[in-house]
């Protein structure tokens, strides 16, 4: 996911704050995680009491913040009850663990995982916040940190062209570190661009001939968003939405998600559509 929902709609009137590893509900939604994670990062872990996995890695949530020095928060949300903090994480199963800073989505991860993954990820969040505070501060670290000689092989494949090679090296550091956000976003990206690659020239031509056919709207998406016409892409998913339902509904939202976390969480842009898609689902 790593920042494509908009959580603005789960805005409530302010409340008290509360300990960490509290659960939450849709009505203290904004104090305990949107106002938090203004200070610190606030993970919110979405899970069901009838799903053993999900309860123990909530268990594992709850010990690693109470053994923490304060850089994160823990947020718990039985999903069911609150199904739209779910539907606003574009959630597709549970357990899931989303890190929001600033008020934005993160990283996530999806599925109970081993102890030491759930700690090398939390790591990567609270590592990536402090970055992102240094930077506003006008602050730079005492000495530039060296190439991460995985990310210069993948991009060393890139330039020749090698989108497999490229793929098979940034999914590597995934492999080893899952909670690596800036390999999960070049990931997104190399795929699609190899999907981009391989579209028919008159491939919105074709959606808009048969403008119910979903697949090739996903196309036609793709090529507006190749082409540099993000709103056109999203402003085409988020129509197709309003004349769909059930599973193909879900098909569309998900593939327009896959295209929100192509960019940066505070584009306008994407901001924008966020909104548009809120309104078509509501």
């Amino acid at each position: 996911m790593s920042g494509a929902v908009d959580l603005s709609a789960l805005k409530q009137p302010a409340a008290t704050d509360v300990p960490r590893g509290h659960a939450v509900t849709e009505a203290d939604f904004e104090t305990q995680v949107l106002r938090r994670s203004l200070q610190v990062p606030v993970v919110v872990a979405l899970y069901s009491q009838r799903s053993p996995g999900s309860v123990e890695l909530v268990k594992l949530l709850e010990r690693l913040v109470a053994e923490g020095d304060g850089s994160w928060d823990l947020a718990t949300v039985e999903a069911e009850a609150n199904m739209r903090i779910a539907q606003a994480f574009g959630v597709q199963g549970i357990p899931t663990v989303i890190a929001v800073a600033a008020g934005q989505p993160l990283a996530d991860f999806q599925g109970a995982q081993p102890e030491p993954q759930v700690k090398q990820w939390l790591a990567a969040v609270v590592e990536a916040v402090r970055g992102r505070l240094q930077s506003a501060d006008g602050e730079a670290p005492e000495e530039e940190a060296p190439e991460d000689p995985r990310f210069v092989a993948a991009e060393e494949a890139l330039e020749r062209g090698d989108i497999p090679g490229a793929e098979a090296a940034y999914e590597k550091i995934l492999a080893e570190e899952p909670g690596n956000v800036e390999a999960r976003s070049a990931l997104r990206q190399v795929r699609f661009f190899d999907r981009a690659q391989g579209l028919p020239d008159d491939a919105i031509a074709r959606a808009d001939a048969a403008p119910d056919d979903i697949e090739a709207a996903f196309a036609a998406a793709d090529m507006e968003l190749f082409n540099q016409l993000p709103e056109e892409a999203f402003d085409r998913l988020i129509a197709l939405i309003k004349r769909t339902a059930g599973d193909d509904r879900n098909r569309v939202r998900s593939r327009l998600v896959e295209l929100f976390e192509l960019f940066d969480t505070g584009e306008p842009v994407v901001v924008a559509a966020r909104r548009r898609l809120a309104s078509a689902l509501y």
